[in-house]
């Protein structure tokens, strides 16, 4: 169960790192509400996985879902560039996410 709850806090600091984006775009409102709502659950998601999850562990797999996931919303949503190359180390990342999962009880 914690580490469904690590995805999910990693999936809300997506939606905070979202909102930043859509303030910076002028979109105020929902900027503040997104990144509002998604950052302190995030937090508070990650903290309670951490209870049986290491912190090492806890934390890479958290900032690693956290770039993936706004790496993904950048291009799919904002037309960043989706080179071979960055392609390539988004999955390094995710290799070493599942990596982490595999070696931690």
């Amino acid at each position: 169960m914690s580490w469904i709850i690590l995805i999910l806090a990693g999936l809300m600091e997506v939606a905070g790192v979202t909102g930043m984006s859509l303030i910076g775009q002028g979109k105020k409102l929902s900027g503040w509400l997104t990144l509002l709502i998604g950052f302190p659950i995030s937090l508070a998601l990650l903290g309670t996985a951490m209870e049986t999850i290491p912190l090492g562990v806890a934390y890479a797999v958290w900032t690693g879902i956290g770039t993936v996931g706004s790496a993904l919303i950048g291009i799919i949503f904002y037309r960043e560039s989706a080179s071979y190359k960055r392609v390539m180390y988004l999955s390094m990342i995710v290799i070493a996410v599942i990596g982490l999962r595999l070696v931690t009880g």
